[in-house]
């Protein structure tokens, strides 16, 4: 649950202008998620979540650019366990199948992650596909994935 939880956090950051803890706990109950203020305060650490002045001069939540190789390892374990239930490879593009309406916030912590040899992303509601340099790529990530997931 935790994960579906913070993958709808993302999805809900990239929709909507979200300034408060108490506004994403709104977001959230109206999406099917019950979850206290303390839960959300640190799934926004763990998700590295910084505030950022919007264009509308308001402050919202963003993804810190911040990336470390353990931090971003730590996220896509997270992330995948709950709510990817299938990655795979098929020449140069990596599917990945998710939980009904979590493959937008899954490709969009992806494509923050700055995966090597990962060209771009394209979700649906519960399947993504990974554009990868080569099948190569795609390969070694693929095996990554399922290495996390284990």
């Amino acid at each position: 649950m935790k994960g579906a939880r913070q993958m709808e956090i993302l999805n809900i950051i990239q929709t909507v202008d979200v300034e408060t803890q108490e506004q994403l706990l709104a977001e959230l109950g109206r999406r099917g998620f019950s979850a206290t203020q303390a839960t959300i305060s640190r799934d926004i650490k763990q998700l590295r979540l910084i505030k950022e002045l919007s264009h509308t001069g308001s402050y919202r939540y963003i993804p810190s650019d911040r990336k470390s190789a353990a931090s971003s390892a730590g996220r896509l374990r997270n992330i995948f366990k709950e709510g990817v239930t299938s990655v795979q490879a098929a020449q140069n593009i990596v599917v990945v199948k998710t939980m009904p309406g979590l493959a937008s916030a899954a490709c969009s912590a992806l494509d923050g992650m700055e995966i090597p040899g990962m060209v771009g992303s394209l979700a649906g509601d519960d399947t993504g596909i990974l554009i990868m340099r080569d099948n190569a790529c795609a390969e070694e990530f693929s095996s990554q994935v399922h290495k996390l997931l284990k």
